[in-house]
């Protein structure tokens, strides 16, 4: 009997699995140009070299979610749902615009991805189902890339 109850328990704590995180990856092409109005344009040379030059990546996004797993499923969350909210939210509005000219959140930002991923996390957080944003991974190039873990950023 009471093996029973340890059992039932078990699986009722297994049931609640915060320790489980999907990621989809989802890809956009986008430009950018780094520069600060308030400075000569050899001090913005100075600071970010050819980049003040409008120039453009092939971006790859990773969306992770986090929350319980269905049991009926086995999903931890639907992914047409999860691909319909990133790319109504994030892929439609970024892909072939110029950050800093195309989007208004970007107006006094500049278009770094340390800036894109938070401009991410917000316009897709308030819209998943069944799941929470858990990070988010934004690779400009082959060998950079930003992580966001959210935050209380504007």
């Amino acid at each position: 009997m009471e093996e029973d109850f340890y059992l039932d328990k078990l699986s009722i704590e297994m049931a609640k699995n915060d320790n489980i995180y999907l990621t989809k990856v989802f890809t956009f092409a986008a430009a950018h140009q780094y520069g600060n109005a308030n400075w000569s344009d050899e001090k913005n040379l100075e600071v970010f070299g050819k980049d003040v030059r409008v120039h453009g990546h092939n971006y790859t996004l990773h969306v992770t979610v986090t929350g319980d797993v269905d049991p009926d499923t086995g999903f931890l969350v639907d992914l047409d749902h999860l691909k319909v909210v990133v790319k109504e939210h994030v892929v439609s509005v970024l892909d072939h615009s110029q950050f800093e000219k195309d989007i208004p959140w970007f107006e006094g930002k500049q278009p770094s991805t340390e800036n894109l991923v938070i401009f991410i996390w917000k316009a897709i957080s308030t819209h998943l189902e069944g799941c929470s944003l858990h990070h988010i991974r934004l690779e400009e190039t082959p060998t950079i890339y930003t992580d966001y873990y959210g935050g209380n950023s504007e």
